[in-house]
């Protein structure tokens, strides 16, 4: 941990979690004496976050002031480290605090579920959506108030597809995505995310996962079929509208404004607003924007040099297709013998390829979803990473999907 203050304006104090490639230290503003959260992002580390992951989350948090979710105060870089400074939240997750009592009474959490409704309203209403809630990715401040944070796997109504109005990129966490995702015809944001608002209440009441199998494959499998059971202490109202949220079927789905005129969901509701909230309230007054506020604004100026690094991440594709195994494999090796790869199979279906005398060492992993569809798994586990992206793009992509235009890649979970 640096000795002298991070530039010169922030004191790094005790480490408050970590990941693959961040960490979160509080930290103290020396000026005023503020608690911040400083998000750490290595750039050379080769489990990085991709820059286009950390451009979004960025330009997503600066567009968002609302009460119910963790506030961007401004971004900092150097060389190898991008640093977010965010609004310290003293509670702590909620998946901690699930953890700690075992379940919530009702009353508390239809509270947390009012809260991140109102806040997800917010976000569905200037296009944007989520993706990854979850327990984990929620945090609780000092007075008891829910806060909505990481944005990382967010997605914006400019990556909607024009072909078909929907998202098409596989993420999120598996207990907590919704089945269309798991489907090569894509999905709606919004709809997905109400998904996940709906396994949030379950768990909070029940104590745990509706869906849930150490084996990843029969997980995916109970959450496509969307069969649970609920525990004999829920009511009849919750279990209700459980059911429309955790609708296996989205067009079907609860929507918000449904939830919203629930009378389950509106007994108790106190000095929560939903549409038409005030604007000016949550929204960046021009006294009060940073430097990154100031690039972002401008069009001609292209930032992405803050998040260039010289050690990038092992790729990761994963694609779902209506298609058996065998077809998959058979297809990929053949390909593979006509460029001259070295191939060695793997158990089950899997292949390892070694291309251009060992330049590149890639990987491809297929696992069955259901029984039309399976899950290809390409990976890049060592060697050059343009090599692997030109492949990928231009041959074995195609060679995957066939004639199928759905490309599903993941984002880095």
């Amino acid at each position: 941990m640096p000795e002298k203050p991070l530039f010169g304006k922030y004191e790094l104090g005790k480490l408050l979690g970590c990941g693959a490639s961040a960490k979160v230290y509080h930290a103290r503003e020396i000026n005023n004496g503020q608690s911040v959260a400083i998000k750490m992002i290595n750039k050379n580390n080769k489990d990085n976050i991709p820059n286009e992951n950390i451009e979004r989350e960025i330009s997503i948090l600066r567009q968002l002031r609302h009460p119910y979710i963790v506030k961007l105060y401004e971004v900092l870089a150097t060389k190898s480290k991008i640093y977010f400074v965010m609004e310290y939240v003293k509670g702590g997750e909620l998946f901690t605090k699930i953890a700690d009592h075992g379940r919530f009474s009702e009353d508390l959490s239809r509270k947390y579920f009012q809260q991140l409704i109102s806040a997800l309203n917010y976000c569905h209403s200037r296009g944007i959506y989520h993706r990854d809630l979850k327990p984990e990715n929620i945090l609780i401040d000092e007075n008891g108030d829910l806060k909505i944070s990481d944005f990382g796997l967010s997605a914006t109504t400019d990556q909607i597809q024009k072909f078909d109005g929907l998202l098409h990129t596989v993420c999120g966490s598996p207990a907590y995505v919704a089945p269309e995702i798991l489907t090569i015809k894509g999905y709606d944001g919004a709809k997905t995310d109400i998904w996940s608002c709906g396994i949030i209440l379950y768990v909070m009441i029940a104590g745990y996962l509706p869906f849930y199998d150490q084996n990843l494959m029969l997980m995916y499998k109970k959450i496509y079929k969307g069969e649970f059971k609920c525990p004999k202490w829920m009511s009849p109202d919750v279990i209700r509208i459980l059911s429309r949220l955790l609708d296996t079927n989205p067009a079907t789905r609860i929507t918000i404004d449904e939830i919203i005129k629930d009378p389950w969901f509106r007994k108790g509701l106190k000095f929560i607003k939903f549409a038409g909230e005030e604007e000016d309230k949550y929204s960046l007054s021009s006294n009060c924007l940073n430097a990154f506020d100031l690039i972002s604004f401008s069009q001609g100026l292209d930032i992405s040099g803050l998040f260039k690094s010289n050690n990038p991440a092992n790729d990761l594709e994963r694609t779902v297709v209506e298609q058996s195994p065998e077809s998959v494999i058979e297809r990929v090796e053949e390909m593979a013998k006509k460029e001259n790869f070295r191939l060695r199979k793997k158990k089950e279906w899997g292949i390892e390829m070694k291309v251009q005398n060992g330049k590149l060492t890639m990987s491809v992993d297929i696992y069955r979803l259901t029984e039309r569809f399976v899950i290809v798994e390409v990976k890049r586990e060592a060697g050059n990473g343009d090599l692997y992206t030109d492949l990928w793009r231009n041959k074995l992509k195609a060679v995957i999907l066939g004639q199928q235009i759905a490309e599903i890649q993941d984002s880095g979970s």
